[in-house]
């Protein structure tokens, strides 16, 4: 079944998963996981009512009690995991036809290919259940407990920010109205509507012109920042008072900073496409900066076994030792938030002594042999310091590029990063070249 990924479970609506696939993966959980009780939530795509309904009549079949969160994001469910484990109806930021589930254990422990996710396909494809007692439904509202426990990394000592925040017509509004009011925030809601056909920019913040409105409307209300979620709020985007997009490396430095104030020399993550600049700051704040492989199950593994307090990747996930190692796009709003409050400066000021590099961002090349052309750069830059991390990563004093096969796709991903423009284009365009294939 193709639909089952690394990371989650995710098709199209409803040629490759349907109400079908849910019911029988409802069953399936409560096998895999023995559960006495299920949590589910769902997001607020046209298809996951009916699938949300089916996968709850699945897990019912099954002798399990379900508990119902409703329209939540997947930082909610996260929270609600809390109590058991747990499954959110979604397709993060993919488009408005596709949907799918995101499956944890209590305590919003992953569950990915290698961790379950194979386990509970074959029991999807297979069809076969013992009978069961069917079980109960009940229906939780968490939203109050949720704010709550967000609202406490909140250090707003200073001026309240005035913020606007785009919901993209996603699950953000939800939450993200309750806890600005808490929080004393000025919010300046954009797209705050909830709507599976995403009318105001779709569910992916990072596609080309996404956040344009978002843009305008942080210099034409004077807002100290503006923050972009995708539709299950697990990833969020920043905006400075220039109507700037910042990469998601830089803010990982500047939350890094923040938690450190409490944890001094406690450890942080960052996934290998970072800049040279977020492990130089982590640094110079009293941090132990850890390099980490891309992908949420690793890095959530690893934060574990390092004892990390907080980790970043620059696909705008931000990960928290104290939410049980979970992503939450809310908490990386307030910190950043009480950011601003307490230093008194402008986020393009916090910002701009972390930009001392030039990056390429990341360039896909169609191939066919990834592990053949991933030899070859390796040989090719034999000169470099190399690690197969995740990929391959050379470093040079002036520059270093990493490249890494995707795990659903004929693609490589590289990065690369210099000190100068010059330099950059110089080795994007040389490793263009070692590559070969259709740059995408």
């Amino acid at each position: 079944m193709g639909i089952f990924k690394a990371y989650d479970i995710r098709g199209i609506y409803p040629s490759e998963l349907d109400e079908e696939t849910a019911f029988r993966l409802g069953r399936a959980l409560v096998v895999f996981f023995k559960a006495k009780k299920l949590i589910v939530g769902r997001d607020v795509r046209l298809s996951s009512e009916a699938l949300h309904a089916s996968i709850v009549e699945g897990a019912l079949t099954q002798g399990a009690t379900v508990v119902d969160i409703g329209i939540c994001s997947t930082p909610m469910l996260y929270f609600a995991s809390r109590e058991g484990d747990a499954v959110m109806v979604t397709a993060s930021h993919s488009p408005k036809d596709y949907n799918g589930f995101k499956v944890c254990r209590k305590n919003a422990v992953p569950v990915g290919i290698e961790s379950g996710l194979a386990e509970i396909e074959k029991l999807v494809a297979a069809n076969k259940w013992q009978a069961a007692t069917k079980g109960t439904l009940s229906r939780k509202d968490i939203l109050k407990d949720y704010v709550a426990d967000v609202a406490r990394y909140a250090n707003l000592s200073g001026k309240k920010p005035k913020i606007v925040v785009d919901a993209g017509n996603g699950a953000a509004g939800i939450s993200v109205t309750p806890l600005a009011k808490a929080l004393g925030i000025q919010l300046i809601p954009l797209f705050f509507e909830a709507d599976g056909n995403f009318p105001g920019r779709g569910p992916n913040p990072l596609l080309e012109g996404a956040t344009k409105k978002l843009q305008d409307a942080v210099k034409k209300h004077n807002a100290d920042c503006g923050v972009a979620y995708d539709a299950d709020c697990d990833r969020v985007f920043f905006v400075d008072e220039t109507g700037a997009l910042i990469q998601a490396d830089l803010i990982t430095a500047l939350i890094a900073e923040e938690l450190l104030k409490k944890k001094p020399n406690a450890t942080i993550l960052y996934d290998l496409r970072s800049s040279r600049s977020v492990k130089e700051h982590i640094d110079a704040v009293g941090g132990k900066a850890m390099v980490t492989r891309v992908g949420h199950s690793f890095i959530k593994q690893t934060m574990r076994e390092q004892n990390a307090i907080f980790a970043g990747e620059l696909s705008g996930h931000y990960y928290f030792q104290s939410n049980n190692y979970a992503d939450s796009g809310d908490i990386t709003m307030v910190l950043l938030a009480s950011l601003l409050a307490s230093s008194g400066k402008k986020l393009s000021q916090l910002v701009t002594p972390l930009k001392k590099y030039v990056a390429s961002g990341e360039i896909n090349f169609e191939v066919k042999d990834k592990d053949g052309v991933i030899h070859k750069l390796h040989e090719r830059f034999s000169s470099g310091t190399q690690s197969t991390l995740d990929g391959l990563s050379v470093d040079y004093d002036d520059w270093w590029f990493n490249v890494r096969p995707s795990n659903t796709e004929p693609l490589l991903r590289l990065n690369v990063e210099a000190d100068n423009k010059k330099l950059l284009d110089e080795k994007v365009k040389e490793l263009t070249s070692a590559i070969g294939g259709k740059r995408q």
